[in-house]
């Protein structure tokens, strides 16, 4: 019996990505991919990591918010909350203090160096977006941001 020669490969000159770019998915996560790109290399000299960004921010713009209040905004877990807050506190960015209505509850806010570190790292998050955005009109950005909060708030 004789052997069969598989018939060679077909070689591919141009991808195809039509199905994928039909895809709301794989359209947010090819342009997440650009922007966190962006923002690791340009947060790196603050040593924050998006999530770290987004605590600070909330704290910065919420003084006193509690840790229940930072999660339920975030959607993060309470466990993976508590070692951030603590690392954040050993960094001192931010400090704890009793909460004014609820005993059991400790409000969190910046310290002085943190402040500061949250203006300048705001100021860098706005030029990373104006970048990111940069081929969008004005009003296709703002469109393109309540279409996406579309998505995720209910």
């Amino acid at each position: 019996m004789a052997s069969r020669t598989p018939a060679p490969a077909t070689a591919v000159e141009q991808v195809d990505t039509s199905y994928l770019e039909s895809l709301v998915g794989y359209n947010a996560r090819r342009a997440t991919l650009v922007i966190m790109d962006a923002f690791f290399r340009q947060m790196a000299v603050y040593g924050l990591r998006p999530v770290d960004f987004s605590v600070l921010s909330l704290i910065a713009h919420n003084p006193g918010i509690t840790s229940r209040q930072l999660c339920t905004s975030l959607s993060i877990q309470p466990p993976n909350l508590v070692g951030m807050i603590n690392q954040l506190q050993r960094r001192e960015l931010i400090t704890r203090r009793p909460h004014p209505h609820d005993g059991r509850a400790m409000g969190l806010h910046l310290t002085a160096t943190g402040k500061k570190l949250v203006k300048q790292a705001e100021v860098t998050a706005a030029e990373l977006e104006d970048q990111a955005t940069v081929r969008l009109t004005a009003t296709e950005r703002r469109t393109l941001m309540q279409l996406l909060r579309k998505i995720y708030i209910p």
